[in-house]
């Protein structure tokens, strides 16, 4: 095995994972569309044909959608793979005796227990031996890890939802103040007066009604919301940075906290602790136990093939045209440019990222509707994965680990231990590596602790250096080591991004970002032309953030759009929004009549 294992380009090689499509399209006809829609019916009988643009998760949920609905789907997607930003690719050269190359990923996939649309397609995508089809193969992680510097203690927080949830009766503010209190004055070393505050914060959002989230607290930055400027490095770490770059890759200082306090606060932490609005009864956090493309994307495209979905890999989008009120096609070519041509379909449905999907509206179909010109106001930047390859077992902790202190947001996960179906040394590489550690740089415009530069500024070895530094700077401390020079065999870094150390560095697959003001540039799903509709994490959704879980609902409002638009009488996607505690909703309505008055949030004393 190399010292390091590198990613050259930004298109990885076909993918050499072809052993579970057979069985997968041997059960995907038990839920297909014959199973769904009766022959005859006028969803199965229509035979409108829908271009679904992209084959990353919204795509593909919206041709799973479709599909089972009657339609023929045919999608196009830039890479010779599907899966987007979610698929995992392999290592090139590194499977030896027999065994599959080295699993390498655009960056680590999880899923909250909160995702609940997301889940529901993944139980109707069949995998042999499970029940519940591919959903079965997702794992709880059980802890976090808030790795801190300088030797100072690390924080485990259990990630297990309450098995006795509160009553109803229990869920009043002073018991809320009183429960985040309690796990500030565990966790942290904030001053007391600091907690105390912050936890007062928490209540106004909690109980802040939805105009005032919509307008007031979406204008305001989380930084700014929680007075991190007039607090201390610990306040500002813990509950600025940490909640904002480090999950999400938007700055505390600029991140809406509409977006942050509902979904990550609220959502994500406070009732998925809680045990409310959960899939089932899913923990908080959830991983695959392998490769995601082996657990999930190579299954899904098996299934969505035993529907009739066709794929044109390997084709870039160039123009969706708009002549005469309508999409009347779409220029595509591969992506170096040559064999273009004009493909043509009943339906459009838009579901590439957002920096790739704008650079395709003209000048027409942006004047027909104007919400898509809106588009250009959303931002994206770069959250990108490396993937380090370790000769021992090095789990560190059951489930996500957070570099706190570090000043590229480092996060990261050691992924064997929840592949359980799945022997890594065996199954993987030459048989030296014994587990995978998958890191995101989140932070690429703050110096460096070995080479004072930008990750921007840095060649791909030092960006690795870089971010090995800062693991080991959180996790080796406290009397302990936990990761050693000697047991990193390789390394592997997201391909999209390409021209590193020189003067333009490139990412082709960033993320979108949440600053203030981002929900009124985001577009909904139907769109003004009668058979064009948007998926992707940028539309409006409820969950309102950058998600696999806001692609599906995307995907699900869009096919929902193009059922009414054909008058069919198929049953419609059933669409899940986030958890609204019913315990709050007469404080809401408080909220609702003095926000109309002029007058500020119950709890917001300043």
């Amino acid at each position: 095995m190399t010292t390091d294992i590198m990613g050259s380009t930004g298109q990885p090689g076909p993918s050499r994972r072809r052993f579970l499509a057979g069985a997968g399209a041997a059960v995907g006809g038990a839920v297909g569309a014959a199973a769904l829609w009766p022959a005859g019916s006028a969803a199965a009988a229509s035979g409108k044909r829908v271009a679904v643009l992209g084959g990353g998760v919204s795509g593909l949920s919206a041709a799973q959608e479709l599909a089972e609905r009657g339609y023929a789907v045919t999608v196009y997607e830039y890479y010779d793979v599907l899966g987007g930003k979610a698929r995992s690719m392999d290592v090139p050269g590194t499977g030896e005796g027999g065994r599959k190359p080295l699993p390498g990923e655009h960056g680590f996939r999880f899923f909250p227990g909160f995702y609940r649309n997301l889940p529901d397609t993944m139980r109707r995508i069949p995998f042999p031996g499970n029940a519940n089809g591919v959903h079965d193969n997702l794992r709880s992680g059980t802890e976090a890890l808030f790795a801190r510097e300088a030797g100072r203690p690390d924080l485990r927080f259990p990630l297990r939802r309450a098995t006795t949830p509160p009553r109803p009766v229990d869920i009043t503010p002073s018991w809320i103040r009183d429960q985040v209190l309690s796990v500030l004055d565990l966790g942290t070393r904030l001053p007391a007066h600091e907690a105390a505050y912050f936890a007062d914060r928490l209540l106004v959002h909690l109980t802040s009604c939805d105009a005032r989230r919509e307008d007031e607290w979406e204008k305001t930055a989380w930084w700014d919301f929680i007075r991190a400027e007039e607090m201390s490095e610990e306040y500002q770490i813990s509950l600025g940075i940490g909640q904002t770059r480090n999950l999400v890759a938007t700055r505390a200082q600029e991140a809406s906290t509409r977006t942050v306090g509902r979904v990550i606060i609220e959502a994500l932490l406070l009732w998925g602790l809680l045990g409310r609005g959960m899939d089932g009864d899913a923990d908080i956090d959830r991983v695959l136990n392998a490769p995601t493309s082996e657990a999930w994307i190579d299954p899904w495209s098996a299934h969505l093939r035993s529907l009739g979905v066709e794929f044109v890999l390997g084709t870039q989008v160039r123009e969706v045209v708009y002549e005469g009120g309508r999409i009347t096609g779409v220029r595509v070519s591969a992506p170096d440019g040559s064999g273009a041509r004009t493909v043509t379909a009943d339906h459009y449905v838009s579901a590439l990222p957002v920096e790739h999907a704008r650079v395709t509206w003209g000048a027409a179909l942006r004047a027909a509707d104007p919400q898509l010109a809106r588009c250009d106001e959303l931002k994206t930047d770069w959250m990108v994965g490396i993937q380090f390859y370790l000769r021992t077992p090095t789990p560190v902790v059951h489930g996500h680990i957070n570099c706190l202190d570090s000043p590229w947001a480092v996060t990261g996960i050691g992924q064997a231990q929840f592949w359980d179906v799945r022997d890594f040394s065996a199954d993987y590489g030459d048989g030296q590596a014994y587990d995978c550690l998958s890191a995101i740089v989140s932070e690429w415009d703050l110096p460096g602790i070995l080479y004072g530069k930008t990750a921007r500024e840095c060649t791909r070895e030092e960006i690795v250096a870089e971010c090995w530094a800062q693991l080991k700077d959180g996790l080796n401390d406290a009397g302990k080591t936990v990761l050693r020079d000697d047991d990193r065999l390789g390394w592997f870094m997201d391909p999209a991004v390409t021209g590193l150390g020189g003067p333009n560095p490139q990412n082709r697959e960033p993320l979108l970002i949440h600053p203030t003001g981002t929900l009124y540039n985001r577009p909904t799903a139907r769109t003004a032309v009668p058979n064009f509709y948007l998926a992707g994490d940028y539309v409006r959704t409820d969950v309102d953030l950058a998600t696999m879980e806001g692609a599906n609902e995307s995907a699900r409002m869009a096919v929902n759009a193009l059922l009414d638009a054909d008058g069919s009488d198929a049953e419609r996607c059933r669409i899940w929004e986030l958890y609204r505690p019913p315990e709050l909703e007469p404080l809401k309505r408080v909220d609702e009549v003095r926000y109309r008055l002029g007058l500020p949030n119950t709890f917001d004393v300043g």
